[in-house]
């Protein structure tokens, strides 16, 4: 039997207790199910970043033959990238 989570007043409340606290003694996340949200769009957050025009050039290069912006094609090579480097 898990500990019981408490109600809180406020959401800092809540915040200031998870924060000092295990959520494994409180929610079994072995019968956890991946939740979907098909509609929730990510936040996303404008960076700046110096590349060199070689690469930029290049990257043009691929977006036009693939029809789609370079920005979109480097987001997506990123993508790739990050979610190949967390399965390992």
């Amino acid at each position: 039997m898990k500990t019981k989570i408490p109600k809180f007043k406020s959401e800092r409340e809540e915040s200031s207790f998870w924060a000092k606290r295990d959520s494994t003694d409180f929610i079994d996340w072995s019968k956890a199910k991946r939740a979907k949200f098909p509609d929730l769009k990510p936040s996303i957050r404008t960076i700046s970043l110096r590349l060199p025009q070689m690469l930029i050039d290049e990257l043009k290069i691929l977006a036009h033959k693939r029809d789609i912006p370079y920005q979109s094609l480097l987001k997506s090579f990123l993508t790739e990238r990050v979610q190949k480097e967390l399965s390992r």
